[in-house]
């Protein structure tokens, strides 16, 4: 539908124009646009709070800013200020093995022009932009032994957002059930099973990810 695909759109133009200016023109201007977009991420996802507060919803269970696409919309931030090698590779394989697909597959109800609506692909457009602006615009390459390293860190994160939904009752990174609107976990058996498998897919969509470094790495050798 058009209210989907128009943000997606907009994402591939706005993206693909700002990564080949930082290629063709690098300079001073890269550092300001970099801030820009941290800021816009930051203010993006810290924005629901007082939605859900102004609207008497807010619970411990569904409001909590620990999801994936949160907290890595918040290394993306980080990622775009500091440059540090780590906060760069959880930005991208974050960014695109997991934003990029609740993009594809929205657990959204809202439509436009709604403030859920809006903030949903504010803050998924952002990060993803921001992944992509920070390993193809500015050059930061994830590191030879990034798929083992993240591939941990994504593990301790899910054990510990499972301790978070033991205790709230939530469903964050929908550890206790699928998207109610339905998404890639839904093809991947039922509970537990689709976590199991989703741990499988998750450690093929990092090798993916990770490839094209590995191969022009490998070019530049030879």
């Amino acid at each position: 539908m058009p209210e989907h695909l128009v943000p997606l759109g907009m994402l591939v133009v706005v993206t693909s124009l700002l990564c080949f200016a930082a290629r063709r023109a690098p300079g001073p201007w890269l550092d300001w646009v970099a801030v820009i977009i941290a800021l816009a991420i930051v203010l993006a996802e810290l924005s629901w709070q007082p939605y859900v507060l102004a609207n008497h919803s807010w619970s411990a269970a569904f409001s909590l800013p620990v999801q994936l696409c949160d907290v890595g919309g918040f290394m993306a931030a980080a990622a775009l200020i500091w440059r540090q090698a780590l906060l760069v590779e959880i930005a991208y394989f974050w960014g695109l093995g997991g934003t990029l697909q609740a993009l594809l597959t929205p657990d959204l109800r809202d439509h436009f022009p709604t403030f859920p609506y809006l903030q949903f692909y504010a803050t998924h457009d952002l990060v993803v932009l921001a992944a992509l602006f920070l390993v193809i615009g500015l050059g930061l390459q994830p590191r030879r032994d990034s798929v083992r390293r993240i591939f941990l860190l994504t593990l301790a994160f899910t054990a510990a957002i499972a301790l978070i939904d033991l205790v709230t009752g939530g469903n964050y990174m929908y550890l206790r059930r699928v998207p109610a609107e339905g998404s890639l976990l839904s093809l991947m058996g039922p509970w537990p099973w689709y976590i199991a498998v989703g741990v499988l897919v998750a450690s093929v969509v990092l090798v993916l990810l990770d490839a094209p470094f590995r191969l022009w790495s490998r070019r530049g050798d030879r």
